[in-house]
């Protein structure tokens, strides 16, 4: 495997110690904590921060960081995200990855699966074979691949003429291009091999994710049957809820076995939409995502979009070009803004939003042994939050990548 260059890991002292924040435990939000950080793990947490008990470590190898009125989560884990920085996931070009990886890490988000768009398949496998030596190398949590095989009445911004049916072949050419890295493909159920490639996937290991499909209610529920338990970016690039026809939606929300991606960004669903999934789902049934293009952590302009273009204005991106043309293309969200959004806006806890920032994707991803919540013995993956839940730190293995202002 051939190592590429990894976004840079500042030096760090050998422990270093949280006082009182509020902390985001699994069992609930506790105040005045404390998180002692060894090495890349959390080493001890404390659910109330008093020198008496225990008393703090003062040496020269420890660092204390006194944090009273910010909370504590776990780093966010995006499992649909597309590129940001200026950069994309589909350039093939490891450098430009990387640029993706570490403009989203300073905005929380601590593990991340890359998303493809679609392309050709031999395009797709290269793209393929540049994602999995990042997955290898630790920087990556996996791939997701979304289309080729979606529909084309439900495209949104992919690209129509290189869509196709999900022959079970093509679908097992990107597998193996991935070299065990994929986690994820996006399938339109109803296509022809629609159903026999979630049940190849679901054998596999692989999430099969329902999305930019024109199934109907009886057709999304035959999907899940096989194997489906994602649903991508619910609502959109899916016929809408329908009093006769309930169509994909009414289907994948009422399904225990499913969990809806939602982007949770303020042009994509409106906040009565979100807080009505989010109600009906619960609140273990949703991951929150970005579904970030390269525009994301940047200003308005012309970004790349796989082989499209695309036009970001007032932070909005659209297909600027071609029978796609004023297409939403993904957005320009990051974890962060999510994450306040959801507090501010939408009535979420604190600990709702961890649970679909943080807990649930990294549970459907296979990696909630290692991160997604605030433990010790797991990575010291985690994020600091003002009082207004604007993000001030964040914390990848031990390394700060965005050090707490003022502390």
């Amino acid at each position: 495997m051939a190592l590429h260059r990894s976004p840079a890991r500042p030096a760090q002292p050998r422990r270093t110690v949280l006082t009182g924040a509020r902390i985001a435990r699994p069992t609930g939000t506790v105040d005045s904590g404390r998180i002692t950080v060894e090495g890349t793990r959390i080493a001890d947490i404390r659910s109330r921060d008093l020198d008496a008990d225990g008393g703090l470590p003062r040496d020269p190898d420890t660092e204390v960081l006194d944090l009273p009125g910010h909370l504590v989560v776990p780093g966010f884990v995006d499992m649909h995200l597309h590129g940001g920085g200026g950069g994309s996931f589909s350039s093939a070009d490891p450098e430009e990855c990387l640029t993706v990886v570490d403009t989203h890490r300073r905005h929380g988000t601590t593990s991340m699966v890359a998303s493809t768009v679609t392309g050709a398949l031999d395009d797709l496998s290269r793209q393929a074979a540049v994602l999995a030596e990042l997955v290898q190398q630790g920087d990556l949590a996996g791939i997701h691949f979304e289309g080729p095989f979606i529909s084309p009445g439900r495209c949104g911004a992919h690209q129509p003429g290189l869509l196709r049916d999900p022959d079970p072949a093509a679908v097992r050419k990107l597998i193996d291009a991935a070299h065990g890295t994929a986690r994820m493909m996006t399938v339109a159920p109803e296509l022809p091999g629609g159903l026999e490639s979630v049940r190849l996937l679901a054998d596999a290991g692989i999430i099969a994710a329902i999305g930019h499909t024109d199934a109907s209610y009886d057709a999304t529920r035959e999907a899940v049957d096989a194997g489906a338990t994602v649903a991508t970016h619910l609502f959109n690039a899916m016929p809408g809820l329908g009093h006769r026809a309930p169509g994909p939606v009414a289907a994948l929300l009422e399904d225990e076995r499913i969990t809806v991606e939602l982007i949770n960004d303020g042009t994509h669903l409106h906040a009565a939409v979100l807080q009505l999934a989010f109600r009906s789902a619960g609140a273990e049934r949703v991951a929150f995502i970005t579904d970030a293009m390269g525009a994301a952590g940047m200003t308005d302009g012309m970004y790349p979009l796989g082989p499209m273009r695309v036009e970001v204005k007032d932070g909005v991106a659209r297909i600027s070009e071609g029978p796609t043309a004023g297409s939403i293309a993904g957005s320009t969200l990051t974890l962060d803004r999510a994450f306040k959004r959801a507090v501010t806006v939408d009535g979420l806890t604190a600990d709702q939003a961890v649970q679909a920032l943080s807990a649930n994707p990294a549970r459907l991803l296979g990696i909630d042994d290692r991160v997604g919540s605030l433990a010790a013995g797991k990575d010291a993956d985690l994020v600091v939050l003002d009082a207004g839940y604007d993000l001030v730190g964040v914390m990848r293995q031990g390394a700060w990548l965005v050090r707490p202002g003022g502390a």
